[in-house]
């Protein structure tokens, strides 16, 4: 994985090497506990998150709280996109999420990390990004 100091080296070695996709993690730490934990809240994140990077969403997000443990429990989504799906986690234990973004159509990652930073309110925020050839 190569690292990048913007978006549009991002993007510009995506068109360069003709990529098929692009997947941005995203990894939220000492998120408002009470969004995390709200189920009309992630369905407003999703919906936010799809118009914010201009992706077409596919139906609706399908969303889910379960968990083996205390460890892992928590809501997860899913959201089916015009060019692929976005994901997420959100642990209740540790008031983490875990989101991931993949599209055929490019986006900005950093502009999507730093959006789902402040809609959670994460105090810390960490994201990688591969390209798919």
């Amino acid at each position: 994985m190569m690292e990048y100091a913007t978006d549009e080296e991002i993007l510009d070695e995506c068109a360069e090497i003709g990529a098929w996709g692009l997947c941005t993690s995203i990894d939220l730490r000492e998120c408002d506990p009470t969004f995390i934990r709200d189920r009309d809240r992630l369905h407003q994140f999703i919906i936010a998150i799809c118009d914010h990077i201009e992706m077409k969403r596919f139906g609706e997000p399908q969303i889910v709280h379960f968990g083996p443990t205390d460890w892992v429990a928590g809501y997860s989504l899913t959201q089916l996109i015009e060019t692929s799906c976005i994901t997420a986690h959100f642990a209740n234990e540790t008031n983490t999420a875990y989101i991931d973004i993949f599209s055929c159509k490019m986006y900005r990652p950093s502009m999507a990390a730093k959006f789902c930073q402040q809609f959670f309110k994460a105090s810390d925020m960490e994201y990688t990004v591969t390209i798919r050839p």
